[in-house]
């Protein structure tokens, strides 16, 4: 490894866009479907793997909800986050907020044994390896809003270790509009919005969630760089922005990694982060999408620094424990950061030593 490669792995950051769902390894896949007696449409994990080919956003949903169909008991719902805080702490993830969708699993498992599973997952984590965790419960965009109202009236027992409501699936032609009474009553009953905009959707769906459903962070984004009033309004609001790179290169939102707009969101003065959406269906953790792009876009190290630091800033982590995550990112750039790559990299990089 470079030293700027062991420079990312080690550093502390948080994860804040990633899918319990769509965290479940392939040979895990085939253990729960062995487990609950589901016929999945893949003969073997490496079967599975293979088709991880996709053409679009659509064209992944359809096996991300078919691999849903293995978690049936609550015990699925703890091991499959169990096991993906286990990976996000080996990447040096310090907090990870999770989305989980229980829309997909309340038609065969009660709510209660999901949201109770779950929740006993992310303390356990917290217990076994220090990685702290919370939990953001997420709406499925091409249901009606009545199932989304639904839903949160349903989840009310579980409000005080609920630390936000998301939004996702396809975005055509499902705009944030479409849901303005939701998240008006979301932020009356105190609840922290986010929603997935401008990944396939237009920069006008970015501006929706801005302007109509007053979201406090963006999964994606990508699109509002279209809209240079909309840049300079989340610039000027610093709205995070949860970018996912790999995945919009898996996804064909952009053709190569080499053509992200991230370095033009940072340039831009955006309050912009790294992280995995369901990694692996699109073969690359979180630190995968930091080495990744920092290869692909020639990304120096305070660019990196900033990534995480944004990432831990733009948390829903109380300010207590937002200020010890950031002393720590502090002590290990003062500590790791490799000089030599720092220079070669930019004049103005960081350097501890």
């Amino acid at each position: 490894m470079t030293d700027i490669e062991t420079f990312i792995r080690g550093m502390p950051k948080a994860e804040l866009h990633v899918h319990i769902e769509g965290t479940i390894e392939p040979p895990m896949m085939f253990a729960l479907a062995e487990r609950n007696r589901v016929e999945l449409p893949w003969r073997s994990p490496e079967a599975l793997e293979g088709a991880f080919a996709f053409d679009d956003l659509q064209s992944f949903l359809d096996i991300y909800f078919a691999g849903c169909r293995v978690m049936v008991q609550g015990q699925d719902f703890y091991d499959v986050t169990k096991a993906y805080l286990r990976r996000a702490h080996a990447d040096n993830v310090v907090r990870a907020e999770v989305f989980l969708g229980p829309q997909g699993f309340t038609d065969r498992t009660p709510l209660a044994e999901i949201m109770e599973a779950v929740l006993h997952a992310i303390d356990d984590a917290g217990q076994d390896c220090g990685i702290r965790g919370g939990l953001i419960v997420s709406t499925h965009r091409h249901r009606p809003e009545k199932d989304a109202f639904a839903l949160l009236d349903s989840i009310m027992p579980w409000r005080e270790r609920i630390i936000g409501i998301g939004m996702g699936g396809p975005e055509r032609p499902n705009p944030p509009s479409k849901f303005t009474r939701y998240f008006q009553e979301c932020r009356r009953r105190g609840l922290r919005t986010t929603i997935h905009a401008g990944e396939e959707g237009p920069a006008e769906y970015v501006r929706q969630a801005v302007e109509v459903l007053a979201v406090d962070r963006i999964d994606h984004g990508n699109a509002a760089l279209s809209d240079q009033a909309l840049v300079s309004l989340l610039a000027e609001r610093q709205i995070p922005l949860t970018v996912c790179p790999v995945s919009n290169v898996k996804l064909k939102v952009v053709n190569e990694l080499a053509d992200h707009p991230l370095r033009r969101m940072l340039a831009a003065g955006l309050n912009v982060s790294l992280h995995s959406d369901d990694p692996p269906y699109f073969g690359a953790y979180i630190n995968e999408n930091y080495v990744q792009c920092q290869k692909a876009l020639g990304l120096p190290l305070d660019q990196i620094v900033t990534l995480a630091r944004n990432s831990l800033t733009s948390s829903w982590a109380t300010q207590s424990e937002m200020s010890d995550q950031l002393s720590r990112l502090e002590r290990y750039v003062a500590e790791n950061v490799p000089c030599d790559a720092a220079r070669a990299a930019t004049p103005h990089a960081i350097c501890g030593r």
